[in-house]
């Protein structure tokens, strides 16, 4: 399950994107969607473009990323959806100095979805969980500090 600082860090994420990135369809801004939307959490104001979005805090760019609860997207797989567009927003320090790179994976294979199960002691079961493997995957940078 996601922690309160995982969930303060991918709400402040979120944030950033549609503050600093434009739609990578039409380059119109882009929007929120409501909490627990399933699968996206940005949509454009003009067009069908939706993507998932993912934050790290304090680590530079890298290729495995975590995911979220694998029944839901396992479900939406199986029925011929493709896994959505992944905006991933990493920020980390670097000789003292904030650095931010907002990377746009317009096409993340099935195969790179790892799923894994997690036993989360706060409500003592097992939760089933996946992570991008985003090595060698083609990306567009959307934005960098």
């Amino acid at each position: 399950m996601i922690t309160v600082n995982n969930k303060i860090t991918g709400d402040k994420g979120e944030l950033e994107v549609i503050k600093h990135v434009e739609c990578p369809n039409c380059s119109r801004k882009l929007m929120l969607l409501p909490n627990s939307y399933p699968l996206y959490d940005v949509q454009c104001r003009g067009c069908f473009f939706r993507a998932q979005v993912k934050s790290t805090n304090g680590s530079k760019p890298h290729d495995v990323i975590r995911g979220a609860g694998w029944d839901i997207i396992n479900k939406v797989l199986k029925s011929g959806v493709l896994v959505p567009p992944l905006i991933v927003n990493f920020k980390w320090k670097q000789k003292n100095k904030q650095r931010q790179e907002i990377r746009f994976y317009p096409f993340i294979k099935k195969a790179n979805l790892m799923n894994y199960t997690a036993n989360i002691k706060s409500r003592e079961r097992m939760y089933k969980m996946f992570n991008y493997n985003l090595k060698g995957m083609k990306y567009y940078v959307l934005y960098e500090k």
